[in-house]
């Protein structure tokens, strides 16, 4: 967007720190659990964006980001920010802070005013990690969003995820991962739905990505596909 404020992640330290460790986790990711990703178009290059995904594992803001050629913003806790060092990988990684103590309207708008700026965002629409696996209800905070900012919206599943580090591992293991990114919900579309259509339409979106993930990963055989 003209007149837009250079996220602080696109300093020159944050430019070569993505892209070192994008080709790095690329490259294992690969290699360790088998990622594979399927686009059903080309994401916007620029411009605001939900990137609205299933939610698997902690692995899933790592998997998104390797499947993009854009960077992507995901939200972080703004207590991960009290030690400098870490914070200073965060920031020059696009993290949005979220203060959790503060009022969820403070934190929506953080979340827009990054979308208006141009960033490219990671909404996690279940709210939380999967306990079983599979795709669980999604909270409405997201059409708010889009609709407050007037940017696209386009759905991913993540499958195979889970079984690579469920809630009950300390540490993931080699696995296959799957993502399959839905076609671009465009802004004109978003602004005819009321929020509560807009939910339903992206519920079934996602439902239908998840079964056709889950189908692909199971034709792939055993082993990293």
């Amino acid at each position: 967007m003209t007149g837009a404020r250079r996220p602080r992640g696109h300093s020159t330290f944050g430019r070569w720190l993505y892209s070192v460790l994008w080709i790095v986790c690329r490259a294992l990711g690969v290699a360790v659990f088998g990622v594979r990703v399927r686009f059903a178009e080309p994401l916007p290059r620029e411009g605001g964006l939900i990137v609205l995904s299933s939610h698997q594992s902690h692995l899933d803001p790592l998997l998104l980001g390797l499947a993009c050629d854009r960077r992507l913003s995901s939200l972080a806790r703004s207590s991960l920010y009290s030690f400098k060092p870490f914070g200073a990988v965060i920031t020059a990684l696009d993290a949005i802070p979220i203060d959790r103590e503060a009022s969820a309207v403070a934190a929506m708008k953080t979340v827009i005013r990054r979308l208006e700026e141009g960033a490219a965002v990671i909404i996690f629409p279940e709210g939380t990690r999967t306990a079983d696996g599979r795709l669980g209800e999604l909270k409405s905070g997201f059409a708010l969003l889009a609709k407050r900012a007037r940017v696209p919206i386009v759905p991913v599943a993540i499958v195979g995820a889970w079984e690579c580090w469920p809630k009950t591992r300390t540490l993931p293991r080699p696995g296959r991962i799957r993502l399959e990114f839905g076609r671009l919900i465009g802004t004109a579309e978003i602004a005819a739905l009321d929020e509560r259509a807009l939910v339903e339409e992206c519920a079934d979106r996602l439902g239908r990505l998840d079964a056709a993930a889950r189908r692909a990963r199971s034709t792939a055989g055993p082993g990293p596909a």
